[in-house]
């Protein structure tokens, strides 16, 4: 009886004392891909023409990208698309933040529910595909925004 207790005690410490122990692997945050292009819908603001976009670009490829654009497909409250687009993103320098604005004639902000980048229509300077396959997108607004 009492070795029963005894080793509950000491089974009892050791849980107590291994939940003070820091656990590294779980606490630190994920780091993001070091190969890829983060692309973030940052804002909707409606103009005259209709929607300003705005983006924000960080190219963490191997390369710089000399020229790039995003075909962009603009979803309803239907989940139905509404309009495909594509979109001149320019040069996105390596290792460095870029922000982009498009005023999207005919489209209302309101009427946007979700963004999909379809594809990568023009990719220069990384290999072919790199584009597309490190691609990483997050929406800073309520607005999902997919790749």
């Amino acid at each position: 009886m009492v070795a029963g207790r005894f080793a509950a005690l000491v089974a009892g410490g050791l849980m107590a004392a291994g939940s003070l122990c820091p656990t590294y692997a779980q606490d630190a945050p994920a780091a993001a891909p070091v190969n890829a292009l983060e692309v973030e819908l940052n804002a909707l603001a409606p103009s005259q023409k209709g929607c300003m976009m705005t983006f924000v670009a960080l190219n963490k490829l191997a390369a710089p990208v000399n020229k790039i654009s995003f075909e962009l497909a603009f979803f309803n409250d239907k989940n139905a698309v509404d309009k495909i687009t594509v979109l001149d993103f320019r040069d996105l320098p390596q290792g460095k933040k870029r922000v982009r604005q498009f005023d999207m004639p005919n489209v209302k902000c309101e009427a946007v529910t979700r963004i999909l980048i379809n594809d990568t229509p023009v990719c220069d300077g990384p290999a072919a595909g790199e584009c597309m396959k490190g691609l990483i997108t997050r929406s800073q607004i309520s607005v999902p925004f997919e790749g």
